[in-house]
């Protein structure tokens, strides 16, 4: 039985349909898209509804993510960030300069490369060292720069940074290094420094003493024993025990020979003060007692290190 004509020669059918199937959609005739992203007459952009404001494509002549600065509520989670930050900004700083003057902080840092280096030969050598007053203003200490005899925060910092790594080159000799040693090492450091701040503070409060020292102070005259710390783990990595010992006994005169001129000018009770004989046998004591105490934590922060075998 004979099939269908049009089952015999299908050309013929598809001729009389039409052209043939599309494989793809054309859209070259179709109206290109409206100014707001959509077809005319798609969606709800009858009313002038811009999608790009809100996270859409941006539109012409508008930068990547620029939709989002003319979003009402972007704006104002920006401006109540911003006012968070500036409350906060402000809370620190206020804070900081209550505990730590950076006003004040800053003449402590205020040094030069001659003062460096004079104040380094000070501390090696104290006894040539004649004038130990200091130029003071009650308002705002002198920079250290511009008087020898003023203490600074930059020759402690940068020591004891350098003791830290000296630290770790001696126990690197003897093959006891970890890295877990260098944040022991600056951890036990700094607890002793705050402790020595905590103890002298305390001393003056309970011994009641009128004193030009501030706790600054304190701070950079404790810190000058790290550079006889340094130079003597050198010498005790070069020379062994022999040159440690000679170098750290040295350093303990020198840093206390140097604190006791310096202090007796800060600490020593002021003469119009009536009970001034009493209060200068409590600021001797004390002025002592700080002197003699550095050269004990001298020898405690560098002794372990030096017999770490």
């Amino acid at each position: 039985m004979d099939a269908p004509s049009e089952f015999r020669n299908p050309g013929k059918r598809r001729s009389k349909k039409g052209a043939k199937p599309q494989l793809y959609e054309d859209t070259s005739m179709q109206p290109p898209p409206s100014q707001y992203g959509a077809p005319p007459g798609q969606g709800i952009n009858m009313e002038g509804y811009d999608p790009s404001a809100y996270g859409g494509q941006p539109g012409p002549g508008q930068f990547p993510g620029a939709q989002y600065l003319n979003d009402p509520m972007a704006n104002m989670a920006m401006q109540y960030g911003q006012s968070l930050a500036g409350q906060g900004t402000e809370f620190v700083h206020k804070n900081i300069e209550k505990y730590v003057s950076t006003s004040r902080m800053k003449y402590y840092f205020a040094v030069d490369t001659t003062y460096v280096l004079k104040k380094l030969g000070m501390l090696c050598f104290p006894f040539t060292h004649s004038d130990w007053s200091i130029k003071f203003n009650q308002d705002q200490p002198v920079a250290p720069r511009d008087d020898i005899n003023a203490p600074d925060l930059y020759i402690p910092s940068m020591a004891f940074v350098t003791y830290i790594l000296i630290a770790g080159v001696v126990l690197g000799t003897y093959n006891k290094f970890t890295p877990e040693q260098l944040g022991v090492q600056t951890s036990s450091a700094l607890v002793w420094l705050i402790l020595e701040l905590f103890i002298l503070n305390m001393s003056l409060y309970i011994m009641n003493l009128k004193t030009d020292l501030k706790y600054l102070d304190i701070v950079a005259y404790c810190g000058y024993k790290f550079v006889g710390m340094i130079v003597s783990l050198l010498a005790g990595m070069i020379f062994q025990s022999t040159g440690y010992y000679g170098t750290l006994l040295w350093f303990s005169i020198t840093i206390a020979f140097f604190l006791v001129q310096t202090l007796r000018v800060k600490i020593l009770s002021h003469p119009e003060d009536s009970n001034y004989s009493g209060g200068s046998k409590r600021s001797l004591y004390l002025i002592l007692s700080i002197s003699l105490l550095q050269p004990v934590m001298m020898w405690w922060l560098t002794g372990y290190i030096m017999f770490a075998k």
